[in-house]
């Protein structure tokens, strides 16, 4: 019997409770519902978001600590988009010396 479902997306991680995308690594840290339309609301929600997500619902048990049995994802975590772009983009770093100088 299915006790929970989860959202994962293509790359096989797993939409966490910090409302970020986690490994999996931890299934204390992933999110899940008890209804499947709960989970397929928060997959519409973030796909609204980012047309580029593929997902899915994932139907998982949980263990006898609660936390759900779930594969982590191979691939590792991207780092976020707005302090690569900070690292990256040399407008953003003369932006920040700038602040920083004045």
């Amino acid at each position: 019997m299915t006790d929970i479902f989860v959202v994962r997306n293509q790359l096989g991680h797993y939409w966490g409770k910090s409302k970020a995308w986690v490994d999996g690594s931890v299934p204390r840290l992933v999110m899940r519902t008890q209804h499947e339309d709960d989970a397929i609301n928060t997959l519409f929600e973030l796909s609204s978001k980012d047309v580029e997500l593929r997902g899915e619902v994932i139907a998982s048990v949980l263990t006898e600590r609660g936390d759900p049995v779930i594969e982590p994802s191979q691939i590792p975590l991207l780092e976020d988009p707005e302090l690569e772009d900070e690292h990256t983009n040399p407008e953003c770093q003369d932006e920040t010396q700038a602040s920083i100088n004045a």
